[in-house]
């Protein structure tokens, strides 16, 4: 299998406005029906072999407890209950409205009492219409979401890799419905006051983070890309160097994102390395302005300072 495989924005554009819907409708269930967790842990995808998974939910009536899960290898949406009952359909050839009813069909065939609180989309430019209203988008090929599944996958190991480096509060590395993008975040433990915000955006941002992720483009960012970013940004952060030299600061909604474009990480001779480079240079250019305790830091996900390797002379 090809290390990142080319997936251009513009070359399914449209299957990914209907997959992110698609993908926010099972995420707003798993909000509905999931303990909540700190900084909204419970509300992201996690990855499975197959596809993503909203990780056991419930329980609902009589103490079950139930997954949802996209397979993107088969392509179908498969409803599972701890006590064996299964219901799936194919997810090509549907409208979102299409989607949300299936969906909602297969919960109340397996006698799962739980819909989303609030059944439109998230930040996305048709947020007054409700699911079962979209028969606008409806675009699925499935060779394109095969692509993006593997390199999701991929993404998802190399921010693994990334996040053995600190031994401080860490996110696991988690696929978001709401901005369809996959990230990990370190935490400084330092309380951030936000009496501006909303809700949803102080509890996210309740404390000092360095966020590192990966999205395959949208409106702001028209191509896939590595990005990371500090909250609060602290001040000088865009005069600290990058690495590669291809990455770059961006004005983004009054701070800024450090950005590495997907296809300059795919033209270097290690790719690999390449992204890890850029995200840890950017870790760096924060952690260092936020005067974050280097102690917090274990490369190789090492935290027995016995055990480490002693640089070289």
């Amino acid at each position: 299998m090809e290390l990142f495989p080319p997936l251009p924005l513009e070359s399914w554009r449209d299957t990914k406005e209907t997959l992110h819907r698609f993908a926010q409708v099972i995420g707003k269930i798993r909000m509905a029906g999931s303990a909540r967790r700190n900084h909204w842990w419970n509300v992201p995808f996690h990855l499975t072999g197959r596809g993503i998974t909203t990780r056991p939910t419930g329980p609902t009536r009589g103490g079950d407890a139930f997954t949802i899960d996209f397979d993107f290898t088969d392509h179908r949406l498969y409803v599972r209950t701890l006590s064996g009952g299964e219901d799936s359909f194919p997810l090509a050839g549907r409208s979102v409205g299409d989607f949300y009813r299936d969906t909602l069909r297969a919960l109340i065939h397996l006698d799962i009492d739980i819909v989303p609180d609030h059944p439109y989309p998230f930040d996305l430019p048709d947020s007054h219409r409700p699911f079962a209203d979209d028969d606008e988008h409806r675009s699925y090929d499935p060779q394109a979401v095969t692509t993006y599944w593997h390199i999701l996958s991929q993404v998802a190991l190399l921010l693994e890799q990334y996040a053995t480096g600190y031994a401080g509060k860490t996110s696991p590395v988690h696929h978001f419905w709401h901005t369809f993008d996959l990230a990990v975040t370190r935490f400084s433990d330092r309380e951030i006051a936000q009496p501006a915000a909303d809700p949803v955006t102080r509890e996210a941002y309740s404390r000092e983070v360095i966020s590192a992720g990966f999205w395959f483009g949208d409106s702001n960012v028209p191509a896939p890309a590595f990005y990371s970013y500090t909250a609060p940004e602290p001040d000088g952060l865009v005069d600290r160097p990058l690495h590669p030299a291809a990455a770059s600061w961006n004005a983004s909604r009054g701070s800024h994102l450090a950005l590495l474009m997907y296809e300059d990480v795919r033209a270097a001779e290690d790719p690999w390395a390449t992204a890890l480079e850029f995200l840890e240079s950017a870790y760096r250019a924060g952690a260092d302005l936020a005067g974050w305790e280097r102690k917090r830091e274990c490369p190789g996900g090492i935290t027995d300072t016995t055990l480490r390797t002693p640089p070289a002379e």
